[in-house]
């Protein structure tokens, strides 16, 4: 399904939820600083840059988009950190992957169009900023805390399973270690 809004097109899944992709945004391999940007509705406060996937856009290559156009960055995109839904006000199924960037933009189409920010923050700095505001955005830097990094366990970091705290809390489908292990699925 898929509906239109100026400049862009919603698309959904077969559950009604929005397709989106996102991704954390890391300085370099350890992991230890992430980029976040500042959000267009609300540009005193700081969000992961993502956003929806257009008609026949891949996850990973929706991600990827997503972060040159919001956050000005390339980047060697590696794992598939999960798959988040959120049902609070609006459903959303988003695909969250690590990207190490290698390439930063002095300009890029939000900065010039609406004026958006980048900046870097330690992880746990990210997780506090953007808690009270974004928890969906804070629960992906959680979880990349609490899953094996960038060093995987002898299961090569493949993890199912569905994990509900509450109804106001979202959640994680599915973890993975590869980009490419959940894309064509």
């Amino acid at each position: 399904m898929m509906k239109f809004k100026p400049n862009q097109t919603r698309t959904y899944d077969g559950e009604g939820f929005k397709r989106r992709a996102a991704c954390l945004c890391f300085k370099n391999e350890t992991e230890d600083e992430v980029l976040l940007v500042s959000s267009s509705r609300h540009p005193d406060q700081w969000i992961v840059p993502g956003g929806g996937m257009e008609p026949e856009e891949e996850p990973c290559g929706a991600a990827v988009r997503e972060v040159y156009e919001e956050a000005g960055v390339k980047g060697k995109l590696g794992r598939l950190l999960g798959i988040f839904e959120h049902n609070q006000d609006r459903k959303h199924r988003t695909y969250v992957y690590i990207l190490i960037v290698t390439e930063t933009l002095e300009d890029w189409e939000d900065s010039v169009n609406i004026g958006r920010k980048r900046k870097w923050f330690k992880v746990d700095e990210a997780i506090r900023v953007l808690q009270s505001h974004k928890p969906v955005h804070a629960e992906y830097l959680r979880t990349l805390k609490n899953t094996c990094g960038p060093v995987c366990s002898p299961t090569n970091g493949n993890t199912l399973g569905s994990t509900v705290m509450d109804n106001n809390t979202p959640h994680y489908v599915v973890r993975s270690k590869l980009a490419s292990d959940l894309v064509n699925r």
